[in-house]
């Protein structure tokens, strides 16, 4: 399934999660499917809790993720008063 179809299935409802990202305007939020992977669930283990989610749906919250984080860019702080702490005078 391409990419854009996976984001298809992700929706937003400000009723829902205060306008989250959810999966098919239904009360799962994108965000806690993502932390029951990085906590160590299985797709499939995902697939028995929620018997009406699909394998496209965990797939979406994935492809959802990857494009905010490939829009993100991080820049360094530089803090002069903390480098200059540690030289004495």
């Amino acid at each position: 399934m391409d990419q854009q179809k996976l984001l298809g299935r992700i929706s937003f409802n400000p009723k829902i999660f205060g306008g989250k990202p959810i999966i098919r305007g239904k009360r799962l939020a994108v965000e806690h499917v993502l932390g029951m992977l990085a906590a160590g669930s299985s797709v499939e283990t995902l697939l028995q809790g929620y018997p009406w989610l699909e394998q496209e749906d965990v797939l979406a919250c994935l492809a959802y993720a990857r494009r905010l984080v490939g829009n993100e860019r991080v820049e360094p702080v530089l803090n002069p008063v903390a480098e200059d702490a540690g030289t004495t005078k």
